[in-house]
This record gives C-alpha cells, structure tokens and sequence, in this order.
C-alpha cells in the first residue's frame, strides 16, 4: 500500500486517531524490542567468539553472516518505522551524515595528537644528537690536546728518569737511537735480545733473565744477576731506565729494553767505559 493511500485511510478514519497512536506506539515498543534483542544476539556472538579462539575463522565468518542478516532486519525495521513514523529518508541520511562527521573529527583529533606525540620524539632525538655532537665536538678538542700533549711527552721521553738515581739519563727508544749514542763514546752500548724461560744471558759483568713479558701493556719483568746477587725489576715499562751498582768501584750500570713481544724483549746494557768486555752464553 502505497504512502498516499495510507494517508487517505488516515483522512478517512480520523474517529480512530486514538487506536492508531496506540498501535503506532505498540509497533514503535516492538521495534525497540527487536532492535534491542538484535543487538544483545550481537553482543553475545562477540562474546562467544573470544572464548572460541581455536574455531576464530568459523566464528568470524558465522558473526558476519548474522551481522549481515541483523543489518538487514534493521533495514526493514528502519524502513517500518519510517513510514510508521513519518521520518523520511532525507533525515536517516542527516543522522548518518552526522555520525560520520563526528567520527571524522574524533579520526583527526587522533591524528592530531598522534602528530604531536612525534613531533614530541623527533624533538627529543634531535635534542639528544645535539648534545653528543656538542660532546663529540668537545671529545675532539680534548683529543687534539691530548695528541699536542703526546708530542710533547715524546719530546721529553728522549730522557727518562732513573730507577736508582733519580736524575735523567739519555737512552736509546730504536736501535738508531742506540747507534748514536755508541758514537758519542762516552760509556759502553750491548744489545740484547731476551726470550722467556731461556738461561740467563751473560752481558758484560752480568747476567739478564726474562721472567715475564706483556705485549699489550708494554710491562717486563727481569732477574739481574750482579756480584753473586739476583736483583728482580718487576713490571717495568718500555724505556724505562733500569739502574744498578755493580763491582768493586760500585759504578753505574743501565739496562733499557725499548721493544716488548710476546715472550720477548729487545734492549740493551749501558755500562761505563772502565767494566768488563761482554761475553754471552
């Protein structure tokens, strides 16, 4: 029955105005009802769904059909109560429009702070770069401080301090060093070469033992065997003078190791012009 006929049977049948609002009432409450049970069948399904995870993909595809079979008696109600109602289909399409505009905002207000939030991190991690570059900018300095303090340092080291004496010496780092200093001519020059769990070797008046040498930390440590006495220099570093007294007249005798290997070491023995002419064994 089309929308015209009906509103002619309304004209016709205004003595029954009160019994139609009753039954318009009655189908409204009926809608309701349905629409209420539909979604509690909706609710439900969901709920069952998440208990049933082993049969998810069954449950899924059931859940849609009931959905798509609610979606359909929603329609039909809708359009019942449309005609029951007088609501035309001009205002179901504002009240859609509406909801979907809200839903639109809500999005960007989502992206909005989603936005934020990043813009937050990039902030943060770009705060954070600059503050290693600035100390990298600062290690850098402090590198090249510590390189002109080195030079120096290397500079200085061309003497170093005696062990015994106190008072600094000239030595020999390379065997060109210890070439010079053989040509200066001012006291005796043997070079040496030691290996770990050897015999001690004979130098001169003395006798040199290698106990134990450590590459990575340029550290030796030496047995020095003079006038019927074995005198150890333990943990001693590269150009590192050693010095002991040795003989009748006490003189001054001067070991320097100036490479350190594993298990190895190469230096030599300063010895005043007055001592004993080297032997080895």
């Amino acid at each position: 029955m089309s929308t015209l006929a009906v509103e002619k049977q309304i004209d016709v049948r205004t003595s029954g105005a009160s019994n139609d609002t009753i039954l318009r009432r009655a189908l409204l409450a009926v809608a309701v009802i349905y629409i209420i049970l539909s979604l509690y069948l909706i609710f439900e399904t969901r709920s069952r769904l998440t208990s049933a995870v082993t049969a998810q993909d069954a449950a899924i595809e059931r859940l849609r059909e009931r959905e798509a079979v609610t979606e359909e008696n929603l329609k039909a109600s809708n359009q019942a109560l449309t005609r029951q109602l007088g609501i035309t289909e001009r205002g179901l399409q504002a009240a859609y429009a509406g909801t979907t505009a809200e839903m639109r905002q809500n999005q960007r207000a989502f992206e909005r702070r989603l936005q934020d939030q990043q813009n937050a991190a990039t902030d943060q991690v770009t705060f954070e770069v600059s503050n290693v570059r600035t100390e990298l900018n600062g290690a850098k300095k402090e590198i090249a401080a510590t390189r002109t303090d080195l030079e120096s340092t290397k500079i200085k080291l061309d003497r170093a301090v005696g062990d015994l004496t106190g008072q600094s010496s000239l030595i020999a780092r390379t065997r060109q060093d210890l070439e010079e200093l053989r040509h200066r001519g001012d006291r005796n020059y043997y070079e040496f070469t030691l290996n770990k769990r050897e015999s001690p070797t004979r130098l001169s008046t003395i006798s040199l033992q290698l106990k134990k040498a450590d590459a990575k930390k340029g550290k030796f440590t030496l047995n020095v065997a003079a006038d019927d006495r074995v005198i150890e220099k333990k943990d001693r570093g590269v150009a590192e003078p050693l010095e002991f007294y040795t003989g009748r007249n006490r003189q001054l005798y001067e070991v320097v190791i100036f490479t350190v290997e594993k298990n190895r070491v190469t230096g030599y023995l300063s010895t005043p012009k007055s001592s004993g002419i080297a032997t080895g064994e």
